[in-house]
């Protein structure tokens, strides 16, 4: 059996007995007409797709719910001014009702509630009217250019609970106008009843203002604002007006906001706001849409209470692009007022402060954010290009800065040396960072990054305060809440990490797959294997090409004792490494030296190594008969060029070392100054990259190689070579 969720509009005939009774055959004729030369059409127009016609009416579904409501109000407008010369007696008008729910698909036919309510708000429109559910109206407020009067929750024959409803005002002066319907006076059961239903008010209130006054924090979800530009080359520009929302309404304190990733999961996909509110644990939701017209702007948006159905707030902005950010600052005021917040001076500063003047700057840098969140070695290396344009742009863009330093941070701590090698990743972030906070000392996430270079450099005391100094900042901010849970998993505090990532899912439902892998790690040294496992196939699904993320997943199912997954997990892993099988167990060692604790990185490479990841880069291994010991290395190298090749593919490279252990590693892609020693039998690299850290392997004597090659391997080479002086 199939669901899924619909936009239904349900359509009859206002009197149709009456008039087939009068004039069946002209009736018949008018409506077949009505039908091929305005009905059809409209439906055409809106993406609509014809369920099924009865004698009366007509059901028909659409993808979108706005598309519905504009449907459905066209073909009314249109009607209003057909047959103006046909007698009111046998003028044909129709009732329509729509609303988004819930269907049950058989074959071309779909049933259920969603259907069922569709038609008893038909049944309460209007001759020549349109009703529309509360969950049709979340969506469709602010998009189509139409009004809405309230009628409150109706109870609809054969429907549990009541039915928010609306009725659309056609009038082109009402457009855009949330009214509530006049009251109608009624019985004296009726009036006995309101009394009941106050009373009933007044204890549920009294309810909902202990639950809500009390400490709990209000939570809202700005979702993606819709492009009515007609242009998708414009998605961009509203994109970057719901972030900026997002990113004020952080800076209050008292306020919870979903973060920008488990929003923009709803973006082009109609969700009634009560699924969204329970989805992201929210109470209060805003939506809204912009229009971009050359040089001119229309934003709409309003504020509502997911428990109550009320707009709390709504309104309409028409400016010239030059004043885009003031607008985003007046809305973001005027939201924290509806919900009853007092921003501090420094708040509504910092909120009044807009990004950037430069609009073109500012989309570089949507663009470089975009990417960068794939956690794809290509999309983390054309971030960087998007970001130096960005700065260029507007060198006093401090979000710009803190972004690029963030992206670099996480390249350099994750050692990819083929899209940036370690010294210069950096001393990149360290710089950006170090901007950021020159532009605008109130910043966050420059003290996130701080915090998680300074973990890398086990200097833990200080990491732990400089992350706490970003929650402090952006204590609504998913990334530093993931910075903190980073820097307490490697500074060995399990309960406070799992706090930390557990408020960051908590702001986040949907983090990025770069964060979620975090999250998925702190939850594998947790020992909660289950969580762990669960949080990191999140990942993988989420950026199903990033091998990366398959080899921890690999850890986290061996860890629950599922080998077999754990195995494939390492297989396919490799296959995606944009250089297939570069990983190894000797790059999680090397790594794994910034953990405080050497028990949490071995835990995580035990699992490895059950689940089959290999020691060296590209599966290699030497036969350990012809392994050189120390002092047979010490000869061969020390003082001496050695000329070979590396794996993959034998690229052409060369290292020189001097008597004093001074050398350069020069291959085609790249080049390396270091000292090289020998550690008991192993060859040692150490340079600015890596973190600094020694990275020592094995050098074996090439049985098969009758010119007396040798093969050395690391953590980050295989290099096959001969002694040429």
């Amino acid at each position: 059996m199939e669901r899924r969720l619909t936009a239904i509009l349900a359509a009859d005939v206002v009197g149709y007995s009456t008039l087939m009774g009068e004039d069946e055959v002209g009736t018949l004729e008018r409506l077949k007409s009505c039908r091929r030369e305005l009905i059809d059409p409209a439906i055409k127009e809106f993406r609509g797709r014809m369920i099924k016609l009865m004698g009366d009416g007509a059901l028909v579904e659409f993808a979108s719910v706005v598309d519905a409501v504009q449907c459905a109000a066209a073909i009314q407008r249109r009607m209003a001014v057909r047959d103006q010369d046909t007698s009111d007696s046998r003028h044909i008008r129709f009732r329509i009702g729509v609303n988004l729910g819930d269907v049950i698909v058989e074959e071309n036919d779909i049933y259920g509630d969603g259907v069922n309510i569709a038609a008893r708000l038909e049944s309460m429109a209007e001759p020549g009217g349109v009703c529309i559910s509360g969950t049709a109206f979340d969506h469709a407020v602010h998009k189509v250019d139409v009004g809405f009067a309230s009628l409150g929750g109706q109870r609809l024959k054969n429907i549990a609970d009541p039915v928010r409803a609306y009725r659309l005002l056609l009038d082109p002066a009402a457009s855009g106008k949330v009214v509530d319907a006049p009251h109608r006076p009624g019985s004296r059961v009726m009036i006995l009843a309101s009394v009941a239903a106050l009373a009933f008010a007044v204890l549920a209130g009294i309810f909902a203002w202990h639950k809500f006054s009390a400490p709990l924090r209000p939570s809202v979800a700005v979702l993606p604002f819709a492009n009515l530009g007609g242009d998708p080359g414009q998605d961009y520009f509203a994109d970057g007006i719901t972030e900026d929302l997002i990113t004020d309404l952080t800076k209050l304190s008292g306020l919870d906001v979903i973060a920008r990733n488990s929003v923009f999961a709803y973006k082009d996909k109609p969700a009634a706001l009560a699924d969204v509110a329970s989805d992201l644990g929210v109470r209060f939701v805003v939506e809204g849409s912009v229009r971009r017209t050359g040089e001119q702007i229309r934003l709409n948006a309003q504020l509502i209470d997911t428990a109550t159905g009320d707009n709390l707030w709504a309104n309409r902005f028409d400016r010239g692009m030059a004043g885009v950010f003031a607008v985003q600052d007046e809305m973001s005021g005027e939201i924290a007022k509806a919900l009853g917040m007092q921003p501090s001076a420094a708040e509504s500063e910092h909120m009044a402060r807009p990004p950037t003047e430069n609009l073109e700057a500012y989309d570089f840098y949507l663009r470089a954010e975009q990417t960068a969140r794939t956690g794809r070695r290509d999309g983390l290396r054309e971030a960087l290009t998007l970001y130096d344009k960005t700065e260029e742009l507007d060198p006093a863009f401090a979000e710009a800065f803190a972004a690029d330093a963030a992206t670099t941070v996480y390249i350099w701590r994750a050692s990819f040396n083929d899209i940036l090698q370690s010294a210069p990743a950096r001393k990149r972030a360290y710089e950006k960072a170090s901007r950021a906070l020159q532009l605008d000392p109130d910043l966050s996430s420059p003290y996130a990054i701080l915090g998680v270079m300074q973990v890398v450099d086990r200097r833990y005391e200080e990491a732990i305060a400089s992350a706490e100094q970003a929650v402090a900042l952006g204590p609504g901010d998913a990334e530093t809440q993931i910075a903190l849970g980073y820097v307490q998993l490697y500074a060995g505090n399990h309960a406070e990490a799992a706090a930390a990532v557990d408020m960051a899912l908590r702001l986040d439902p949907s983090l990025s797959a770069v964060n979620r892998e975090v999250a998925g790690l702190v939850f594998l040294v947790q020992g909660n294997n289950g969580k762990a496992v669960a949080t990191l196939e999140r990942a993988c699904d989420d950026a199903p090409a990033v091998g990366d993320f398959r080899i921890t997943l690999a850890a986290a199912y061996a860890r629950a004792g599922r080998l077999p997954d754990a195995k494939a997990a390492i297989i396919e892993g490799l296959r995606l490494m944009p250089t297939p099988g570069y990983d190894s167990l000797s790059s999680w060692r090397l790594a794994g030296a910034q953990y405080r604790n050497a028990r949490d990185s071995g835990l995580i490479i035990d699992a490895l190594q059950q689940a089959g990841l290999p020691e060296w880069p590209f599966g290699f291994t030497g036969d350990e008969r012809n392994r050189l010991k120390g002092q047979e290395i010490v000869s061969l190298v020390l003082g001496h060029t050695l000329q070979g090749q590396l794996e993959p593919g034998h690229q052409p490279a060369i290292l020189q070392i001097g008597k004093d252990g001074k050398a350069a590693f020069r291959s085609t892609t790249r080049l390396v100054t270091e000292t090289v020693y020998v550690n008991r039998d192993l060859l040692c690299e150490q340079s600015e990259n890596m973190f600094g850290r020694p990275d020592c392997g094995p050098v074996y004597k090439r049985s098969d190689d009758a010119s007396n090659g040798y093969s050395f391997a690391n953590s980050s080479k295989v290099f096959h070579f001969a002694v040429v002086k």
